[in-house]
């Protein structure tokens, strides 16, 4: 006993539609290895940036010369 029949364009309807399902789960793990990737990319030049950044010492600051004293007008 049928109850329903699948037609050629339901067939066809429903092949398209997994293929963009398929297409959309591809794409999102290409996304989330391209996030991946670029974090550790992130995270490791913030540590070389830290590595850099302690490595150079400071240079002293250079004495400012003082004004002379005006003489104060009463």
């Amino acid at each position: 006993m049928h109850f329903a029949k699948i037609t050629t364009p339901g067939l066809a309807a429903m092949t398209v539609s997994v293929a963009i399902l398929w297409s959309c789960f591809i794409g999102e793990q290409v996304v989330l290895r391209n996030a991946a990737h670029q974090q550790t990319r992130v995270l490791y030049e913030m540590k070389l940036l830290r590595q850099r950044q302690r490595s150079q010492p400071a240079s002293t600051p250079i004495p400012q010369k003082s004004a002379p004293a005006r003489p104060v007008q009463s």
